[in-house]
């Protein structure tokens, strides 16, 4: 009798809920330094397909390539990066740089 009672609250924690998944943490903020590019101007893309990126405008230093692709290392505090995910096409992130 012992072990149908053992097995029936071993059941039982079997059916617990799963514990809720953290939060998303929010990104940090960027800084009026860091916004030299006018990065926040386009946080509105991140999560939107890249054919809804729009063109570049005149005098502006732009550089949209995937998340995954090559690209140099030089960091300019007035270029706009736009990276989007290679396989689904989906802007993940935009900052300076």
């Amino acid at each position: 009798m012992r072990w149908v009672f053992v097995a029936s609250l071993a059941g039982l924690g079997a059916c617990a809920p799963y514990p809720p998944a953290p939060p998303a943490q929010p990104p940090e903020p960027i800084s009026s330094v860091e916004n030299q590019c006018r990065a926040l101007e386009h946080q509105y893309l991140v999560g939107r397909n890249r054919t809804e990126i729009p063109a570049q405008p005149a005098n502006a230093s732009w550089r949209v390539t995937c998340t995954t692709c090559p690209v140099t290392m030089d960091y300019n505090p007035s270029r706009l990066n736009i990276f989007y995910d290679e396989r689904t096409g989906i802007v993940r992130d935009v900052r300076c740089g």
